[in-house]
């Protein structure tokens, strides 16, 4: 039943909404627009605002959920170790050729099971940062940051390493943006219907 539960809650982080909202409902393949990624924020800029929350929503019950499956498998297994496999899964999805997102909204729906007022810091960052700089990026960034300061004040020595790792994992996936940002062509989030 353990390696059952390792193996679902990779291949429940590997399910790709992005890709699946967007073949389904708009007729489009969302790896061929905007920034290519299997994520909730290229979701929106491609597909609109409607599109763009269903998926982040959906993305954060991944996280979540895979988090929740040692309990309803009976399996003895570390919610952490599933919460981590499910943010490997979305990053490097089987069922899209292991090219997926950046993980933020899955990451948020682990912590929401680990660190739930540590989600609510990093959600009040993220949404004063976009609303001062309209960079999804940097928000995510800053969020995961917000995350591993509130967890060294506030949780155990495993939550904080988890935290850390997801932070720098999430700073080295938006390398590319944060030279963006640096050289001022990064895109800024607009309002999209």
């Amino acid at each position: 039943m353990n390696i059952l539960t390792l193996i679902l809650s990779y291949l429940i982080g590997s399910i790709s909404f992005a890709l699946i909202v967007g073949k389904v409902f708009y007729k489009k393949d969302i790896r061929n627009f905007g920034s290519g990624n299997l994520g909730a924020t290229n979701t929106y800029r491609v597909l609109g605002i409607k599109a763009g929350v269903i998926v982040a929503i959906l993305d954060i019950l991944k996280g979540t959920i895979s988090c929740f499956l040692p309990l309803l498998l009976s399996a003895s297994v570390n919610p952490v170790i599933c919460g981590l496999l499910a943010i490997v899964g979305h990053i490097f999805p089987v069922f899209a050729r292991f090219k997926g997102g950046k993980a933020v909204a899955t990451a948020a729906g682990v912590f929401l099971f680990l660190a739930p007022w540590g989600v609510l810091v990093g959600f009040v960052v993220f949404v004063l940062t976009l609303v001062f700089t309209k960079y999804v990026s940097l928000s995510s960034m800053l969020a995961s940051l917000a995350l591993f300061c509130y967890s060294l004040l506030f949780e155990d020595k495993m939550i904080i390493g988890i935290t850390l790792l997801i932070c720098v994992a999430i700073i080295i996936l938006h390398r590319q943006n944060i030279k963006r940002i640096l050289n001022g062509t990064e895109n800024r989030i607009v309002e999209r219907y």
